[in-house]
């Protein structure tokens, strides 16, 4: 048996509960012991995903209780593909972390962010493989708490505000799944994912107004925790106040968890015949279409940089819940590709945005004029990464949405076409002047040369492993789609 994402899950909870015994003063030693945390978690991560390729996917009952009561874990190739794509980021995210942090908070809050990361990792793990309602919510909202933590803990008014609002709204979200879970519960006496499915077709005979109010909250839940289109109110303060690692991982993987637990209940909960005939997808279309547009409008109108990053986020979400509304194949496999082209390119704009802030503590988007020349490589950086969402050919946000779009088309709606482009026009908008003012708008007199910036090596690092990836993905997105379509055809749209 499989038992490799228990292994993981392990590790880092074992992680978070010895990274606070690190005296401060070996903080070079607390910083290795957390990149081999997380290194080994990676490399675990590889081997489940040769594990699930070459012995098929497999179910976990913990301590021998029977599917219908006992906690469950389900390796699917989906799930298991999704891991690696959140444990590879983070990688790289807390490598650039390790000198940025000392910028944000003192050196004694060290041990209490990464135990932080780790708590976070432990529960997003926890919810890609959980195969039951309840272990769902536990994860739930241990990431709700540590997400909040990590907006925090730089001890500022703005943070403290940015957070408190993150948990309000968050707890209503909490609190809507829960109502759906207490729903489906009352009429099933389940909370195994795979037996509610199997009940699904007697529920949608006898229960129809309990299933459709289950799945509507549910839904508005895990919408709010996502981010999207109107339940965002919270993530604009989140993201643009809190440490750039932090924006980082909220933008890149957080919002991206609870879309992912939304396909894991329109497919191994639900089902997609149930989702179509209640017209759930026409829904979380209509709503995909206008936060599209909409969070790119509120971004044009920033002018704190993190912010207008964060607005675009809530664009890009709508986006991947435009896949998922198609209810194919394609679809689902688009939306899982713009998941990860979304993650790289997104954390790339926070890092970048926070390596400007780490040199210049420079946030407002009218003094970038010249930025190219002051701090190129950082520059060059943020602009591969904006034309990536814009959507231009070479870099992986234009092969996500050539994915998208052609999966648009297969299902016979084209006029969602005209959504991408509008969002893609959009996004030019706002990114394209940063990149010309950066680079065309220098002043000579102070800044007559381009000087290469100094930044530690591990924030170089991790812009360049970032910058390969999208330029990598961009040629040979097959990289990625190659298992991901795989993996979503095994779960049988």
């Amino acid at each position: 048996m499989n038992q490799l994402p228990v292994i993981i899950m392990v590790l880092l909870l074992v992680a978070a509960a010895i990274v606070p015994i690190i005296r401060i003063r070996y903080l070079d030693s607390l910083r290795g012991f957390v990149m081999v945390i997380m290194t080994g978690a990676v490399v675990l991560a590889l081997l489940n995903i040769q594990e699930v390729y070459t012995a098929g996917e497999s179910t976990i009952i913990f301590g021998g209780y029977t599917s219908k009561i006992g906690i469950a874990f389900y390796i699917s190739q989906l799930g298991s593909l999704f891991a690696l794509f959140i444990l590879l980021l983070s990688w790289v995210i807390v490598l650039y972390s390790l000198q940025d942090m000392e910028h944000h908070i003192p050196k004694n809050k060290f041990a209490s962010y990464y135990t932080l990361v780790f708590l976070m990792l432990f529960s997003m793990i926890g919810m890609v493989f959980t195969h039951d309602m309840f272990n769902m919510y536990v994860f739930m909202e241990i990431l709700s708490l540590t997400s909040a933590a990590i907006i925090s803990i730089k001890d500022k008014k703005e943070n403290i505000l940015a957070s408190f609002r993150y948990l309000l709204l968050n707890t209503i979200g909490s609190l809507s799944v829960l109502f759906g879970i207490a729903l489906l519960y009352m009429v099933s006496g389940y909370l195994n994912m795979g037996e509610l499915y199997q009940i699904m077709p007697t529920l949608i005979e006898f229960y129809p107004l309990n299933l459709l109010l289950a799945i509507g909250f549910m839904f508005m839940g895990l919408g709010i925790k996502s981010a999207m289109f109107p339940l965002h109110v919270w993530l604009p303060d989140a993201h643009s106040t809190a440490p750039s690692p932090s924006s980082a991982l909220l933008s890149g993987i957080v919002v991206k968890i609870y879309i992912f637990t939304v396909l894991k209940l329109m497919v191994f909960v639900f089902g997609i015949d149930v989702i179509a005939s209640l017209q759930v997808d026409v829904a979380l279309q209509v709503l995909a279409v206008i936060g599209m547009i909409m969070g790119s409008v509120f971004a044009i109108g920033q002018r704190d940089i993190k912010r207008m990053l964060a607005y675009s986020s809530v664009a890009q979400i709508g986006y991947i819940f435009l896949g998922l509304s198609l209810l194919t194949t394609a679809g689902v496999a688009a939306s899982m590709f713009h998941v990860i082209t979304h993650g790289i390119i997104k954390s790339a704009l926070f890092l970048s945005a926070g390596a400007i802030i780490y040199k210049t503590d420079i946030r407002d988007l009218k003094q970038f004029n010249g930025m190219g020349y002051t701090m190129p490589f950082t520059m060059a950086v943020f602009s591969v990464a904006a034309l990536g969402l814009v959507g231009i050919p070479g870099i992986n946000g234009f092969m996500s949405k050539v994915y998208l779009s052609l999966a648009i088309v297969d299902h016979g709606q084209p006029w969602l076409l005209a959504a991408i482009l509008i969002s893609s026009y959009l996004n030019a908008v706002y990114y394209l002047p940063i990149i010309i003012n950066s680079f065309l708008r220098n002043d000579a007199k102070t800044q007559p040369n381009m000087i290469l910036e100094k930044l530690p090596k591990v924030m170089r690092m991790s812009m360049i492993i970032l910058l390969v990836l999208m330029i990598a993905t961009g040629f040979y997105p097959q990289l990625f789609m190659n298992f991901i379509e795989q993996a979503v055809v095994f779960l049988g749209i």
